[in-house]
Order: structure tokens, then C-alpha cells, then sequence
């Protein structure tokens, strides 16, 4: 199933994360798995909802769970998954996060947060990546000296998860009770005033 992470069509790659979280969920887990996974995710740019040939795609939703079902499993690094969606949510990309994709992945970062491994200080720096894409886009005179640009996506679709975040670890909808949660809310609570201030 992982090699349909490569396979030209669309379809074929964006189902492919569903029916491996069936079968991780159920216990089984080849090493190649998070690996082939690791290489499409942050990759894929083909991010539409819906094709009027092929019918619902959501790559990135559809993927959005596969984080939390290797990252819950003891044998894969807890790292790797967390930095891998950060990887996702900062891809450059010109297409907006509108279908709660956002919802399904802070999920699958609150159940990887869950393990028991990171401490505190290692999950307040595992979001240092999309902090970074925020400020610098976001930052005062960024975008001086010039006719002023238009916001790309990607900035935009890193909002809604980090928004998701700062109540996923232990609030509706689907609670996950997430270790360092209340550390966690508190430094989102300021990370997220930075983009409505300059918004």
C-alpha cells in the first residue's frame, strides 16, 4: 500500500494514507511505511477536494491522520512525525486549507504530543518551524519597498491547526488529553496574536 505513495495518479496516493492507518491501527507496522509516507506528505501538490472526473482527492486530510497513527506507535521517533507536519503546513502552496483538513491534523499532532518521551521543552520547540514561516511573512516591513504582495496560502493554512492546537490537547471536538497541554496553550496564546496583529 506505502508504494501507492508514488503512483502517478492522484487518487491512488491521497486514498493510500486511509487504508494504512486502518491496518497501523490494527497493529501492524512495516519500518519502510513511515518512511515512504515521510517522502509524499510534505511533497504532494496536488491538494484539490474534489476532481469532476475522479471525486473526492483531500490528500492532505487523508494524510492528516497517518501522523497520529505512527506517531502513537513506540517504535516510530515521535519527532519525525511532528516535524514532518510542520513540514506539510509550511509547504510553499497556492492552495487554502478549507475542508477542516486543519482540524484532522492538529489531531493527529495532539496524539503524537501524547507520548510519553518529549518533555515539555522539546514539545514547546516542535513548532519552531511554522513559527518561523509565520513571523517572517508576518513580521513589520517584510513586504516594504514594493507593491504589496499577495499572501500565499501557506501562511494562511498554518493558522487554523496552530488555532486547533491551542484547544485539541484537551477540548471538543475528539479531546485528545495531550501531556504539557497547559504549557502548550500558553505558548500558542502567544504565537497567535502575532499574525492578527499585522493581519
Amino acid at each position: 500500500m506505502a508504494a501507492r505513495f508514488e503512483d502517478p495518479g492522484i487518487q491512488a496516493r491521497a486514498f493510500a494514507p486511509l487504508a494504512l492507518d486502518v491496518i497501523v491501527a490494527r497493529g501492524d507496522l512495516d519500518p519502510t511505511w513511515p518512511a515512504a509516507f515521510r517522502r509524499w506528505y510534505p511533497a504532494e501538490t496536488d491538494l484539490r477536494g474534489h476532481d469532476a472526473r475522479l471525486g473526492r482527492l483531500h490528500a492532505v486530510a487523508h494524510g492528516a491522520d497517518l501522523p497520529g497513527a505512527f506517531g502513537s506507535r513506540p517504535d516510530v521517533d515521535p519527532g519525525t512525525m511532528l516535524a514532518l507536519a510542520a513540514e506539510r503546513l509550511v509547504a510553499p502552496t497556492g492552495h487554502v486549507l478549507d475542508q477542516q483538513e486543519d482540524d484532522r491534523l492538529a489531531q493527529g499532532i495532539a496524539r503524537t504530543l501524547n507520548r510519553p518521551e518529549p518533555t515539555e521543552a522539546e514539545a514547546l520547540r516542535r513548532p519552531d518551524p511554522v513559527e518561523a514561516a509565520l513571523a517572517a511573512w508576518w513580521a513589520p516591513g517584510a513586504h516594504d519597498g514594493g507593491a504589496p504582495l499577495e499572501r500565499p496560502a501557506h501562511p494562511a493554512d498554518a493558522v487554523p491547526p496552530r488555532r486547533r492546537r491551542r484547544t485539541a490537547p484537551d477540548r471538543r471536538p475528539r479531546p485528545v488529553r495531550t501531556r504539557h497541554a497547559e504549557p502548550l496553550k500558553r505558548h500558542l496564546a502567544q504565537v497567535l496574536p502575532l499574525v492578527f496583529q499585522a493581519a
